[in-house]
């Protein structure tokens, strides 16, 4: 049987990096501590919690801001190390199955929606929010992201543009967290948020996505507000491999990325990417919208692993949507 919730946070952006993500009784301190404690245990090898606690012990001359205040502030209110903070954050970057589109209807108008998928899913639907940044009593950018986590793989910025990312295979997680993080780049999912809070338009995010140096491989998938503001950016650690914008003129209203090149062929075993493009085809074009994407993400999903689901389009805000799925 199917429960759907989601818990709800406000994250404000204040000057100081550690009051920032106020904490609220969502859930008890056990369960959260204990979830916590579970993934990061069951994710991150032994030897990279002894390499992470003396890179913790000087978090803020490796970290950008905010980044290191907010995990500092998170750590002391959840009551984990700062380590395991910063492990979390790191273990958070790897194994992602996901499947994203970017489509565009017969009016012009922009779709975006995703489904994230995890093994840890029974952990991870527990600490999963959805979270808006305030800024001068104002959404500045909103995102679903995990309790104890400061980055975002799915985001919107007002009637500006929407970015999803999905993992790109590109070597084990923590020989590429360490090795690149130590050199400076950021992670994957801190690009996205950061692009949320400072790219003004679809191109500019576009610009910022393909070029800034992260930690390991990517799609991101992004969506504007005006007709053909559709791409998906294949990511290299120092730039971009591919970019695959939208070509409605052509007959390619929509975009399907999984965790596979577009242009290969994706492993039998593991294909979302036909499913997916067989629905939208049955949809039609001139049928898309917020309803029928969450269904054709519904009916795309790796039922037992789907963390959650979520539909979004940057003209229209206020019609954000993420349902966490789990099984019981």
């Amino acid at each position: 049987m199917r429960h759907e919730f989601l818990l709800s946070w406000n994250a404000l952006l204040l000057a100081g990096p550690e009051q920032g993500w106020p904490l609220q009784p969502l859930l008890s301190p056990q369960v959260i501590t204990n979830c916590l404690s579970v993934f990061c245990s069951e994710t991150v090898p032994k030897w990279v919690h002894e390499v992470i606690r003396p890179i913790a012990a000087e978090l803020e001359f490796f970290m950008p801001q905010p980044f290191a205040g907010e995990i500092l502030g998170l750590c002391k209110a959840l009551g984990i190390s700062l380590g395991d903070g910063v492990l979390l954050n790191f273990a958070y970057e790897s194994t992602a199955f996901c499947t994203s589109i970017v489509a565009q209807d017969d009016k012009g108008n922009i779709y975006h929606g995703r489904n994230l998928d995890y093994d840890f899913v029974d952990i991870l639907s527990k600490i999963t929010i959805d979270v808006q940044f305030i800024k001068s009593g104002q959404i500045a950018y909103q995102g679903t992201t995990f309790l104890g986590y400061v980055g975002l793989w799915t985001g919107q910025s007002p009637h500006k543009f929407t970015i999803s990312g999905d993992e790109r295979e590109g070597g084990r997680w923590w020989e590429n967290a360490i090795a690149a993080f130590l050199n400076r780049n950021y992670p994957v999912s801190w690009l996205v948020r950061d692009t949320l809070s400072r790219a003004e338009d679809f191109q500019s995010a576009v610009l910022r996505l393909a070029g800034i140096p992260i930690i390991a491989e990517v799609y991101y998938i992004v969506g504007g507000v005006s007709p053909k503001e559709g791409m998906v950016i294949t990511r290299n650690r120092r730039g971009p491999a591919d970019l695959w914008p939208l070509d409605p003129l052509g007959g390619a209203w929509f975009r399907v990325e999984t965790n596979y090149d577009h242009w290969t062929t994706p492993p039998p075993l593991d294909d979302r990417r036909t499913p997916a493009i067989k629905a939208l085809n049955a949809t039609g074009q001139q049928n898309i919208n917020f309803d029928t994407l969450f269904q054709v993400r519904l009916l795309n999903s790796t039922s037992c692993n789907t963390v959650y689901t979520t539909v979004m389009s940057a003209a229209f805000p206020d019609k954000y949507r993420t349902r966490i799925r789990t099984v019981k």
